[in-house]
């Protein structure tokens, strides 16, 4: 019974938290969101927006709940999947804190508002924080890396590039999402034929976008497929 009363008095110890990596396409830059935390641990610090998981409710009502509470951001409208756990013991200095790590990403998402315990909300491209210019609370930069890497895992072999397009966008737009994620030029034509050779990738719309300059750019939506075969390698083949 001692052990028992023991290993109970550990578990309520602990608490589960969800911390959202939310990353957007602007002006060319992958951005990720940010909050500025405004009470302790971390007072000042940049961090991922996210927060303890209430009694009554499931790990992604809890994202949800978060991510509007502290950007005023819906979070339904966006592609939202579970990224992992992470739960080393000294992560949160008040205490054994398992958080789950949520990826979100989306098409021109609004601009955030701070709220709860966040200063303020804000993007920022996700260049200035792997390179370690900005140093994130908690181990949210452990977080962001793995995110940052199953986005780019995930641009290979499913159609998640087309969660940071328009409901109708051009090849051009779309490939310019595969270069800014992996960071690498990709050859125009070589990646019309493969996109326009993977089954249910694009659909065509049947219009056109007339640019300012240059012939119109036809216009697709996304597939019917989630799985792409053959897969775009960031290596260059297919």
């Amino acid at each position: 019974m001692d052990d028992w009363l023991k290993h109970s008095t550990e578990v309520e110890a602990s608490w589960i938290t969800v911390d959202l990596t939310i990353f957007t396409v602007r002006a060319d830059q992958l951005m990720v969101l940010l909050v500025e935390r405004g009470v302790e641990p971390f007072l000042g610090r940049p961090a991922l927006p996210g927060g303890y998981v209430q009694k009554d409710e499931t790990l992604r009502e809890g994202a949800l709940r978060e991510l509007w509470e502290e950007a005023g951001i819906d979070g339904s409208q966006l592609h939202l999947e579970q990224l992992g756990a992470y739960g080393a013991p000294q992560r949160d200095p008040r205490g054994r804190v398992v958080t789950i790590a949520y990826l979100a990403l989306g098409a021109n998402i609004p601009t955030p508002v701070g709220g709860t315990d966040a200063e303020r909300a804000f993007w920022a491209p996700v260049s200035q924080l792997v390179d370690g210019r900005r140093e994130l609370a908690f181990d949210h930069a452990d977080i962001l890396a793995d995110a940052l890497e199953e986005v780019r895992r995930k641009l290979e072999y499913t159609a998640v590039a087309t969660a940071f397009c328009e409901s109708s966008f051009t090849l051009s737009q779309l490939r310019r999402i595969y270069e800014v994620i992996w960071g690498r030029d990709l050859d125009p034509s070589n990646f019309r034929r493969k996109v326009l050779n993977t089954t249910g990738f694009v659909r065509p719309t049947g219009e056109q976008r007339l640019p300012p300059t240059g012939r119109p750019a036809a216009l697709y939506r996304r597939g019917n497929a989630w799985l792409l075969s053959p897969p775009l390698l960031r290596g260059g083949q297919s």
